[in-house]
Formats: structure tokens, sequence, C-alpha cells
């Protein structure tokens, strides 16, 4: 087990701080688990005050021993009731509040009212873009991790030529990959931040590559049950079609994302062809993502390609495709930035994303992911793997 260090932390907050006063709030209560992991080291039932200047409060319900033992910040204290938290903020002299932020984009509506009434007469605003700014540019530490969560996704893009053969079932190479995974220190579940978008293991092929779902993704999949209609199903994959691999690999909390495409046998040329322009798509983000670039600029460059290609009605989803190409990743699969239709934040060097260009029929599909640092000079690729379609 790793501990996030103080120093690591500590930058954090004073990030965040920064934005807290620039948006004239007193301060921001922060309770999300992938928040509350980000700025204080530990998932605990607890609530995380970040005021504009001073230390950090920790205050803790469930379990105080444990957030004493995995988290470096100082003021950690014992919470038994949510009534408790302004007087106990008084404590500390964070009195006559004014205007506190929460993360509203993922906080239910019933806790919001709640805290209404908790802290009232302050006036309760949205924390949640100062929160995702702060995540998205990634310091060396976060780096490192991300760099041992790519070697997960390798290791188990190796292990495909062990396990895939004629007749097997997807979810038992998806089973496979996830024990090898899980061996690895994967820590079995991926966050997402948008709501009800939980994730699976998404290997598909043939026809259940054109499965639809609900899922804000290119991909859907049958799955083993409407109770979570995405992802590897029952159907046992035969020669000469694609086989594609959408995995994100998690180590120490920090996930990266990848996509293959493989096949036991020969692909037709028309696979083959759309697959190719997926790969220029990706090589020109290569070229085009450096700092200042735009993503939405990027996004319609990539939209143009497949247009180009003839295959502008099949990209990113059939029928109708997301309007993205790519997303952020860190602690939860869908950071900032997006590469997307009208997201024209400029990108940042050490931001992570990861890019998909994928082309998506009623019968197949095919596609290639990887997971970019941006850099000065250009992206770095951190999930190495053979870029072409893999043949077994």
């Amino acid at each position: 087990m790793q501990l996030t260090p103080k120093s690591e932390l500590d930058a954090r907050i004073a990030k965040l701080q920064q934005l807290i006063a620039a948006a004239d709030m007193d301060g921001v209560i922060i309770l999300q688990n992938a928040d509350l992991f980000y700025f204080t080291g530990t998932i605990q039932q607890a609530h995380l005050y970040v005021p504009a200047a001073g230390k950090p409060i920790f205050m803790v319900k469930k379990n105080l021993n444990r957030a004493l033992d995995e988290s470096a910040l100082e003021e950690i204290v014992p919470l038994a009731n949510l009534k408790e938290i302004p007087d106990l903020l008084a404590t500390y002299g964070h009195r006559n509040l004014n205007r506190l932020g929460f993360e509203l984009d993922v906080l239910p509506a019933a806790l919001f009212l709640r805290y209404q009434k908790i802290f009232a007469p302050a006036q309760a605003t949205d924390a949640s873009p100062l929160i995702r700014r702060v995540k998205m540019v990634k310091s060396d530490y976060e780096l490192g991790l991300l760099r041992e969560s790519a070697q997960m996704t390798k290791t188990a893009f190796t292990k495909v030529k062990e396990y895939l053969r004629e007749g097997v079932a997807e979810f038992e190479l998806a089973a496979q990959l996830e024990l090898t995974s899980r061996l690895m220190g994967h820590q079995g579940m991926i966050r997402s931040r948008g709501f009800n978008q939980e994730i699976a293991l998404h290997l598909m092929a043939g026809p259940s590559l054109g499965v639809l779902s609900y899922m804000d993704t290119p991909l859907g999949g049958p799955g083993l049950s409407p109770a979570l209609p995405q992802g590897a199903g029952a159907r046992k994959i035969q020669r000469d079609e694609p086989v594609m691999l959408d995995y994100g690999g998690v180590y120490e909390g920090y996930v990266t994302d990848q996509t293959r495409t493989f096949c036991l046998g020969r692909l037709p040329e028309k696979m083959t062809r759309a697959y190719d322009a997926t790969v220029e798509i990706l090589e020109m983000f290569r070229q085009k993502a450096t700092p200042g670039a735009s993503c939405a600029d990027i996004y319609e460059q990539a939209v143009t390609m497949a247009a180009a290609a003839g295959l502008g009605g099949n990209f990113m989803g059939y029928p109708q495709g997301v309007t993205f190409i790519g997303h952020g990743l860190g602690i939860e699969l869908d950071e900032w930035p997006v590469i997307a239709k009208g997201f024209d934040m400029p990108l940042e060097a050490g931001m992570v994303v990861a890019v998909e260009p994928k082309f998506i029929f009623p019968e197949w599909a095919v596609g290639i992911e990887n997971t970019f640092v941006i850099r000065d000079h250009g992206p770095e690729t951190i999930t190495e793997f053979e870029e072409g379609i893999i043949y077994l």
C-alpha cells in the first residue's frame, strides 16, 4: 500500500485554495470519494473543509483510525453528526461563512438541501469546476502511478494470445484478463464521475461490437444481463472477426485507458481500411496536441478526417456517435480535459488524456486508444503496445 506524501497533498490544497480565493468563496466542503482521496490520501465517511486560507480540516465519522493512519493531513478530527460541522469549523476560526463551495455535479439533491439548512444563511455554490481544474494537471508523483497502471494494461494485452481461441465466450476471455490484472494489484473497479456511468470491461467481438448501450461511450456491448447491459456477453468468439479490448488499468487508484483490436485469422478489407483511418486520426492527435492547442479544434479535425475517409456516419458510435474522441484520466475515468465538441479549453503540459478514435457498425467495430501525457514538445504515449491489428 502506497500512501500519498504530505508534500503532494499540500501542493494540491494550495492550488485549490488559490481558486477558492479567486472565486470569492470562504471555503469548499468535499465529500465525494474520488475527491476525498485526491485531497486527503484516504477514503472515509468524512468531510474535508478547505478554507480559502489556512489549514484544511478533515472531519471523519467513520473510520477515524484509518484516516489517521492513511492521511498526512495535520487536522484530522472526529465528527459524530453533520449538524456539528458549523460549530467544529468555528473552533478553528471559520465563522460567519457567506459562500461555501460544494461538489454540486455529484452531490445528491437530498444532501444538498440538508447542507443548505445546516449552513444557513451561507450561500451554497458549485465548486466542482475548481476541483476538476486542480486535478487535471498531474504531478510527477501521479505520473509515476499512471505509468505503473499502463504496465498493467500492457501485461493484460500480452496475455490475450494465451486465452483467445475460437469458441471462447467473451465474458470468459474478459474474466481471464481481469484475473491477470487483479493479481497485479488492480483495485477491481474504475471510478467514473458521470451519473449512472458504471464501468465494465469492454471486451466484445463481431456483432457484439455493434450492440448499443446506455453508456456515454462509443462502444456498448450486450453484457450478461439487463442488470448491467454493457461490455462482454456470452457470445462465442469466431474466426475472422474483430475482437476489441477497451480496458482500464488501475494502480493505487490511478486509471489508464487503452484499446486494441485483435483477430483470429484475417479481417476483410473494409475493416482494415476503417482501422487505418483510426490510426491516422491518432497520429493527427500526436502532431497537434501541444500546450495551447484547443481541445475542440482537435476534435473537429478528427471529425473532418473521418468524413474524408467516407466513415463519418460511423465515427465514435452508430447510429449516433458520442461527441468526443478523448477524455482526461486520473483517479476517475472521465476527468478534464475532454477532446470534445465545444470544449475550448487549451491543453496544458501535465494533462493526461486517453484518445480513442473508433468506427462502429451494426455488426462490427474497429478502433484504437492510447493514454498520453501532454508535454511541451507534444504528447508522450504511456500505454505502449503494438498499434496495428493484432492477428493471432
